[in-house]
């Protein structure tokens, strides 16, 4: 089907249209809240853990690169779901439940910085952050639930070894310029996929 004839089949489904506008207006509320809870994070004081897969990695500024990775996967899925929706609504609705957990583990886990922490230049920070820098978004990492979600809604099995090659990659840089802790990123996967399993089997 074309473009405009899946979205037309999408919002004449009553539940999928629900699903839709809920789903979209959740996320817009969420991502507004999200600086202010953020920058109330970053005046807190945490604890410094001590990484050992870190402290063997000297500290590299690879911003552009990782926002190569994440755009263009970002792009991928924005593609794929035009022509099918539901990929849409998943991935909306699994974000919300990743979003809320996030938050409270980022509120209960309070952590300081990793050693050696080069501050991330990417735009996309600055849709959830605003304009502070924030750097105590510890555990869990959303760039490597962001790229698990893109993996998990994608349906084609070529689009899942791009956004595995992807979500390994990210997970290289981001220890490259220390932005998270080794435990953030091995959580994440695990984690996120826990939420979008959660979401889907509520939808669906």
């Amino acid at each position: 089907m074309s473009i405009k004839e899946s979205w037309k089949e999408t919002i004449s489904n009553t539940s999928d249209r629900t699903k839709l506008i809920i789903g979209s207006v959740l996320i817009f509320i969420i991502i507004a809240l999200m600086p202010q809870f953020f920058n109330k994070i970053e005046q807190r004081n945490g604890v410094v853990l001590h990484d050992w897969v870190l402290a063997t990695i000297p500290p590299h500024n690879v911003s552009v690169a990782i926002f190569i990775v994440i755009w263009g996967m970002g792009l991928l899925i924005l593609y794929r779901a035009l022509y099918k929706p539901r990929i849409y609504i998943i991935y909306v609705w699994a974000l919300i439940v990743v979003c809320l957990v996030r938050m409270a583990t980022i509120s209960f886990v309070a952590l300081n910085p990793p050693i050696g922490l080069i501050p991330l230049a990417d735009p996309l920070t600055g849709v959830f952050y605003g304009e502070a820098s924030i750097t105590k978004d510890l555990f869990f990492s959303g760039h490597i639930a962001t790229l698990t979600l893109i993996f998990l809604c994608l349906d084609k099995k070529s689009d899942k070894m791009i956004a595995l090659g992807a979500i390994i990659t990210v997970a290289c840089l981001l220890l490259v310029q220390h932005i998270h802790y080794s435990i953030d990123i091995l959580a994440s996967p695990i984690i996120t996929y826990t939420c979008f399993r959660l979401a889907k089997y509520s939808l669906f």
